[in-house]
């Protein structure tokens, strides 16, 4: 009982984490219509970023700031050079995303060496408590929890706010929102500069969860958001958070388990949803 309950809490934490990436590219694809290949990149900048603030300030919450803000900065910049030119053309922006993936991935080896780096827990975050002869690690809970607040926040933004609501009209009619004189290419921005904030979150995050870094973390986990936001739904966020509790679980059960079939799980999991929802578990038509 005590290693199924940790089995469960650990893919329960690798789920939040694979959420904080994959809801950001939902909240791009399903608000945007872009494919973004780059996601990945932004969340390896967050992590590093976050680990290298940590490293030399002690503080945690100045990382996760200090990673946010990464994120928000190379999001801007990328919606405005590389995305805003391939709006409504998928296939370029599969081809210029995953040149952006490239580059970022190159670049964390640039400024930070080649060799993954050390991501030490946080003191106050180490350890763990015991109750009824189940190990609950403190890290692992603190993931589930930022997991947790965080879909509670996108749907009080996206149902509750006006932006939520100039958001979604304006992926109904554009040109109608622009009459109106709201700026909607501004709040794309916004959008995407949030799903980038998102991923570097994520990227902080699985930092000492993991307790390294390295450059090709980034194409890693984006193949895995991937597969959760095909198997929750293209565009629904309620949709890739039961996706990724599903993937966190399933992976976190086969690896002890079955640890031949850990690898190949997800893709079969995404395999069968296609086959019986090709609209994904809470997708809709079209």
């Amino acid at each position: 009982m005590a290693t199924l309950s940790n089995l469960l809490v650990n893919g329960l934490a690798t789920g939040m984490l694979v959420f904080l990436l994959a809801a950001g590219l939902t909240l791009i694809f399903g608000l945007m219509d872009v494919l973004n290949f780059g996601h990945g990149g932004l969340f390896a900048w967050g992590a590093y970023s976050g680990v290298w603030l940590f490293t030399r300030t002690g503080s945690f919450t100045l990382a996760i700031i200090g990673a946010i803000v990464t994120g928000l900065i190379l999001g801007l910049v990328m919606e405005r050079i590389v995305i805003r030119p391939v709006y409504g053309n998928h296939v370029q922006q599969i081809l210029v995303t995953l040149g952006v993936m490239l580059v970022l991935s190159e670049l964390l080896k640039v400024v930070w060496g080649p060799n993954p780096i050390s991501a030490p827990v946080p003191k106050l975050l180490d350890g763990s408590w015991s109750l009824g002869g189940v190990i609950f690690i403190k890290y692992r809970l603190f993931i589930i929890g930022v997991g947790l607040l965080v879909l509670l926040g996108l749907q009080l933004l996206m149902n509750r706010t006006r932006l939520g609501l100039i958001v979604r009209a304006g992926v109904q009619n554009k040109e109608m929102v622009q009459a109106l004189g709201i700026p909607i290419h501004r709040v794309f921005t916004a959008v995407f500069m949030l799903g980038a904030a998102m991923a570097a979150l994520g990227g902080v995050l699985l930092a000492p969860y993991s307790g390294i870094v390295f450059a090709e973390m980034g194409m890693q986990f984006a193949i895995l958001a991937f597969i959760v936001v095909v198997i929750g739904g293209m565009g629904n966020i309620n949709g890739s958070a039961l996706a990724s509790v599903i993937v966190g679980l399933t992976g976190s059960l086969m690896a002890y388990y079955v640890p031949d079939l850990s690898l190949a799980v997800n893709m079969l999991l995404m395999v069968l949803v296609l086959m019986l929802k090709p609209s994904g578990l809470l997708g809709s038509k079209g």
